[in-house]
């Protein structure tokens, strides 16, 4: 857990105090160095697909010809996370999540390697003629989130993200190693990302749930818990923007 120079400073009764273990000067070192788990070094790269309506059974065929092979290939540093199709939020959308162990270094070279692919060449050729859009991102994991990993189903997934007021990374991770400890009750805290390639100060929490129902009375219960309310009332100030994703696992997700 990491402290930087925040307001609570200015509320020493507040059980925020707990939270700070160490003095963080954000000006002495990058906000990614001092926010995730360098010791593992893993990159995430997030993809969303904009599928044009008539050919999202078509795509998703496609990407479970293609998506679980690369995954099982140890000649490629990477791993499917998980693939999804949005069931609320924006429409006909497929949203992939993978990781890459060992940074930027295991991201170029599965690059690389895909360009001489030509099952992935192929591919791609056929995915574009469905997509009326699509953008990624490159993501770090937050130091206190658990690591993501394979799960039964059948769940539902919610990605939250928000994108934040530039500059406070660092008091959004200060808020969040406290508060994760409210919302791991019944396993529904699967990752907790934030970009460093593509949107900026962009933050993505990604939850499990068995179904609509449980979503609402997990939501509800961690008002009961004491402590919950300062984490919204804190962090909703550093929020300009936010979305909710409710998001189906496809076939080939190691998430279900």
């Amino acid at each position: 857990t990491y402290q930087a120079n925040s307001i609570l400073d200015r509320k020493p009764d507040s059980w925020f105090k707990s939270l700070f273990v160490r003095k963080v000067d954000p000006r002495k070192d990058a906000h990614s160095n001092l926010l995730t788990k360098n010791e593992e070094s893993n990159l995430y790269k997030i993809q969303f697909h904009n599928v044009k309506p008539e050919c999202l059974d078509a795509y998703n065929k496609l990407c479970e010809e293609v998506l679980p092979s690369i995954h099982a290939d140890k000649y490629y540093p990477c791993e499917l996370v998980g693939t999804w199709n949005t069931w609320y939020g924006e429409q006909d959308q497929a949203v992939h999540l993978w990781r890459y162990r060992g940074g930027y270094p295991a991201l170029t070279e599965v690059m690389n390697k895909l360009r001489q692919n030509k099952e992935f060449t192929a591919y791609r050729k056929e995915r574009g003629k469905m997509l009326l859009s699509r953008r990624n991102q490159l993501l770090l994991e937050f130091s206190f989130w658990n690591e993501p990993v394979p799960r039964e189903g059948p769940n539902i997934y919610e990605l939250r993200s928000y994108q934040l007021r530039p500059g406070t990374m660092i008091e959004w991770g200060n808020y969040w190693a406290r508060a994760i400890g409210f919302r791991q009750h019944d396993r529904e805290a699967v990752g907790g990302f934030f970009s460093q390639i593509g949107n900026l100060y962009m933050v993505h929490h990604l939850w499990a749930y068995k179904d609509l129902q449980s979503r609402e009375n997990t939501r509800n219960g961690a008002w009961q818990q004491e402590g919950w309310h300062e984490v919204v009332y804190y962090t909703v100030p550093l929020i300009q923007h936010m979305d909710s994703r409710i998001m189906i696992p496809t076939k080939a997700s190691p998430l279900q």
